[in-house]
């Protein structure tokens, strides 16, 4: 399969991470945590960088929350997103707080004036504000007119927000259009996208647990990623918010859209496994969660199943008893005792790593 070219968009800047343009696609989440727990939401902002998130949005629902935000954005390497419902105030303060960028929801911000102030603001301190449309929660005239959430009313909503935005002078905007429906948010997508310019940040909100939310957000984000639609992705998964950095990337690696980190291959076994190949899979995917050198690395589940289907890895093992084959471009390399695979297989991998960032 052909990816179709990736659509040309404007871009913006969240911090030092460009968005749109020619700019890598890049991978987003949001804190759980209450925001105004600063040790517990940067801890938070630590694990999701660790695990390769590049900008990260919090909430903002009330003023001790805007209290926390400077401390959280000195302790921050990556740009801090302020999502603001209903009370417009609120992103007045976070700006002034210092955020990275503003998220705003149309369907519950309020009129004309409020959009203005914010917008006035964002001017001042040259940061940018996506648009977060969301089908639940749309204006009501537009939920009156379609009666229920439509492709049509999510689109209508995004173009009237541009609309409102341009009109105050200000383009320095990306857009989100998404729903728990995939299909729904693919077309939504595809609309607005043949109208406008403004980058996209895609992604289906409230996806799910981890299983049914990876599986429908790679669903929903892959499919417009193909189509070359999309800047950047969150992935959205009930649950720790770290766990959507490596379904996110393991979806963009999927499309050849990314090619760092590392990538496990793992067999689906069968009556000649001979080791625990999820269980070593998931030790070693949580072990190199922060590497970013492109190696990928082949977990097998015995002989048969191992050098020769997987020879295209960097490095690999293959279960035998009580002894694992690792190998290494799909040549055998050594015989390990099965109590120390994991361990011999990080050392090895943290050798490449080292290798081809020495190189550099």
């Amino acid at each position: 399969m052909t990816l179709k070219p990736r659509r040309k968009t404007r871009q913006v800047n969240i911090g030092y991470v460009e968005v749109g343009g020619d700019a890598p696609i890049s991978i987003q989440s949001m804190t759980n945590t209450r925001t105004h727990d600063v040790e517990a939401t940067v801890s938070q902002i630590e694990r999701l960088t660790a695990a390769g998130c590049e900008i990260v949005r919090v909430a903002v629902p009330d003023s001790a929350s805007v209290d926390s935000l400077p401390e959280i954005l000195i302790r921050s390497s990556i740009p801090i997103v302020g999502d603001i419902h209903f009370d417009h105030r609120l992103g007045l303060d976070a700006i002034e707080a210092g955020v990275h960028a503003l998220r705003i929801n149309p369907g519950n911000i309020g009129g004309r004036e409020r959009v203005a102030e914010i917008v006035a603001a964002a001017k001042e301190r040259h940061i940018p504000i996506r648009v977060g449309v969301n089908a639940g929660s749309l204006e009501q005239d537009i939920l009156e007119r379609h009666g229920h959430p439509t492709v049509e009313g999510l689109a209508e909503s995004a173009a009237r927000q541009v609309e409102l935005m341009e009109s105050l002078g200000f383009n320095d905007l990306l857009l989100s259009l998404k729903a728990s429906d995939v299909m729904m948010t693919i077309e939504a997508n595809r609309l607005f996208a043949s109208r406008c310019d403004y980058p996209l940040h895609v992604g289906v909100t409230e996806a799910g647990t981890l299983v049914s939310g990876a599986v429908r957000s790679a669903v929903g984000v892959g499919v417009l990623l193909a189509e070359g639609i999309g800047d950047t992705v969150r992935v959205s998964l009930a649950g720790a918010p770290e766990a959507e950095i490596p379904v996110a990337r393991a979806i963009l690696s999927s499309l050849g859209l990314r090619h760092g980190g590392v990538t496990v291959i793992a067999c689906p076994t069968c009556g000649r496994t001979e080791i625990d190949v999820a269980g070593l899979a998931a030790q070693v995917e949580k072990a190199t969660a922060g590497i970013s050198v492109p190696i990928v690395v082949a977990i097998m589940g015995c002989a048969v199943n191992g050098p020769g289907e997987a020879r295209e890895a960097d490095i690999g093992v293959a279960g035998g008893g009580r002894e694992a084959i690792l190998f290494r471009n799909g040549s055998i390399v050594e015989r390990i005792d099965e109590d120390c695979t994991v361990e011999r297989l990080l050392s090895e991998i943290r050798a490449i790593a080292e290798a081809d960032s020495s190189s550099e």
